[in-house]
């Protein structure tokens, strides 16, 4: 079907939620997608950073194939293959940093997106709270009634940081410190608090004011939706240090860093010298198969019993045969470093263009701010007519998150297009 024919159906059909671009995509292969009149285009989009094995990698599509033959969905009620796998496998990667004589299994939640790991973790982080507080009661001889009375006053509050993204449901929004995107459905739900980005300061305070009702913080080390962002390792590290001593949960938003994007460790928390409690992991996890997980320490996960949480589609069969296939590509192939080395060549070779006024970022996840003379959103438009898709997060803002297949020579073809557009 044309481009003109599926844009017509789309308008008719589907709720106007995306100003899409305007070309069909139909094939892809690695680096390449191809449109519906046979002509490619280098991806430095990704599916905002899903498809991290590049599009169409063998290794995905014989596991999708064969489990497509084999089991499709059977639901949580029962064990399946590959999903015990998949959680140890995650485990390993977030115990990289860790000596090996020190590692604890961490205990997974599988879910279909980012959002839903979000959720996931803030339900977790409230429950976990609410659970200490009632052993607290129960070691001091508390009765049942004091008991429950003690959960009920237990810390409830997450705190996040400004131009955060953490998802559009209605908890996830409340938790995306981004005034324009909230108001349009307020009420939202309440008990999230935001704070500065990197301002130890700020931090201090607020747990100065209100440590005593946080629950939780959830960071992303690098934020993404905001224009890539990292962290600065103090101010993780307070947030570490803060939550340790009130007995609070330091959650990391890993959906758009995680699984290598970062280069160097599998999570970008392992860039920063700080050790999560709880971390949420989706996108490239199973390289743009529908896919999210909530990991947690185990004395952290213990606080989930039975019914606490649930998901019918999450961790089904095709999902996590193709994050198994995913996960042990990347743990394998050399993808940590070729990542970081790519990566540190496109920051490089970004800063050289015209009009580029602020390169940032880590590994394959990289940002280049333009100046006021140059518009973000022009420049994606006119990438199209390069062969290139590309990615705006702001008016002169541009968003990199290429497959991690990437190489040099890649990067050497964006540039030369890139050049081009710029200098037009």
């Amino acid at each position: 079907m044309s481009y003109a024919e599926q844009r017509e159906l789309e308008s008719t059909y589907l709720m106007g939620t995306y100003a899409r671009k305007p070309v069909e995509l139909v094939r892809g292969r690695g680096m390449e997608v191809e449109d519906d009149a046979g002509r490619t285009y280098l991806d430095f989009v990704s599916g905002v950073g899903a498809a991290s094995l590049g599009h169409c990698h063998p290794v995905l599509v014989a596991a999708l194939e064969e489990q497509a033959r084999t089991l499709v969905h059977v639901s949580n009620y029962y064990y399946i293959e590959h999903r015990g796998e998949v959680a140890r496998a995650v485990s390993d990667l977030l115990n990289a940093c860790v000596p090996e004589g020190e590692r604890a299994p961490w205990q997974s939640f599988f879910a279909n997106s980012g959002a839903e790991a979000n959720e996931c973790a803030f339900k977790l982080a409230r429950l976990h709270a609410k659970k200490r507080a009632a052993a607290r009661a129960e070691e001091a001889g508390a009765d049942e009634a004091a008991v429950r009375a003690a959960m009920a006053a237990a810390p409830r509050v997450i705190v996040t940081l400004d131009k955060s993204f953490h998802g559009r449901t209605l908890a996830t929004l409340a938790a995306t410190a981004q005034p324009a995107k909230q108001e349009a459905f307020q009420p939202l739900p309440d008990g999230f608090v935001r704070t500065p980005l990197n301002d130890v300061a700020a931090l201090e305070a607020l747990f100065a004011t209100q440590g005593d009702d946080v629950c939780a913080v959830m960071v992303e080390c690098v934020q993404g939706e905001s224009g890539v962002h990292p962290c600065l390792p103090e101010f993780l590290q307070a947030a570490r240090r803060l939550t340790a001593e009130r007995g609070a949960l330091l959650m990391c938003d890993e959906i758009q860093c995680g699984m290598f994007r970062c280069g160097t460790h599998p999570f970008g928390f392992q860039h920063f010298g700080i050790a999560p409690d709880v971390v949420t992991i989706a996108k490239g996890i199973a390289s743009g198969f529908p896919m999210g997980m909530c990991a947690a320490r185990a004395e952290v996960a213990a606080s989930f019993g039975p019914g606490d949480h649930g998901s019918t589609f999450g961790g089904s069969c095709l999902a996590v045969a193709a994050a198994e296939a995913t996960v042990r590509e990347l743990s394998q192939g050399g993808y940590a470093e070729s990542v970081e080395r790519v990566g540190a060549y496109l920051r490089e070779r970004l800063a050289e263009l015209p009009h580029v006024a602020e390169v940032r970022g880590l590994g394959l996840m990289v940002a280049a701010e333009l100046d006021e003379s140059a518009s973000a959103p022009d420049v994606v438009l006119a990438g199209l007519e390069e062969g290139l898709l590309l990615n705006f997060t702001g008016p002169h803002t541009l968003r990199f998150l290429p497959p991690l297949v990437c190489e040099e020579s890649h990067v050497d073809a964006l540039i030369d297009r890139l050049s081009r557009i710029l200098t037009a």
